[in-house]
């Protein structure tokens, strides 16, 4: 009697402790996939790359067709690069920050807008390719003239010119900084445009 008694109690712990396992193997799946689901997320974000290029603040095509160049003013009378290494010496090392013109942050094209209005040199602020579309092609032997502005990377990204060289530009990683025309740069060279220059403004050089 006493075994009939304990018969039914015994199969069901022998019934629970057998679907334990199953119940957690069932599971395991599916806990596993909740797991790695984060982890390889993770893998496909894009690593780190050197100081590539990113696409910045591009022009629609009614933007483009709206830029019209502009027009060729007096020569300057003022030490046109004195001003602009100085404009320059004051946002060198300033981090970059999409969209910015400064006075503390800028993007690429920010960088040259400022640094030329700050000289007197006044433009419509817009984006690497507007500014492509906006200015003229410079004379051969005149691409490497300190000022001209060199653009790279299908126009997603401009800077401006020393010599032959290096530039200056607002690198995404490094922000505003020189860097030389090595093979890395010089191979992703689209071109180059001059801005029509008159004479700067010293006191707006100068920060006032």
């Amino acid at each position: 009697m006493l075994l009939k008694k304990l018969f039914p109690y015994a199969l069901a712990a022998c019934f629970a402790l057998g679907m334990f396992p199953v119940s957690v193997a069932a599971q395991s799946p599916e806990a596993r996939q909740r797991q790695l689901t984060p982890t390889l997320e993770t893998i496909n974000l894009p690593a780190p790359d050197a100081d590539e290029p990113v696409i910045i603040s591009l022009a629609s095509a009614e933007d483009i067709n709206r830029a019209k160049p502009l027009a060729e003013k007096g020569g300057s009378t003022f030490p046109f690069q004195s001003l602009m290494n100085a404009a320059i010496e004051q946002r060198l090392g300033s981090p970059y920050s999409w969209g910015a013109t400064g006075p503390s942050a800028f993007d690429c094209s920010g960088f040259v807008w400022s640094t030329f209005r700050s000289v007197g040199i006044d433009f419509e602020r817009g984006s690497a390719r507007t500014l492509w579309a906006r200015f003229a092609a410079p004379a051969p032997e005149q691409q490497f003239k300190y000022g001209t502005l060199v653009f790279f990377s299908n126009l997603a990204h401009v800077g401006i010119v020393v010599d032959e060289k290096g530039f200056y530009h607002a690198s995404r990683r490094k922000g505003v900084i020189y860097s030389p025309f090595n093979d890395y740069w010089t191979s992703r060279i689209d071109g180059f445009r001059q801005v029509p220059q008159r004479a700067p403004l010293v006191a707006d050089a100068a920060g006032k």
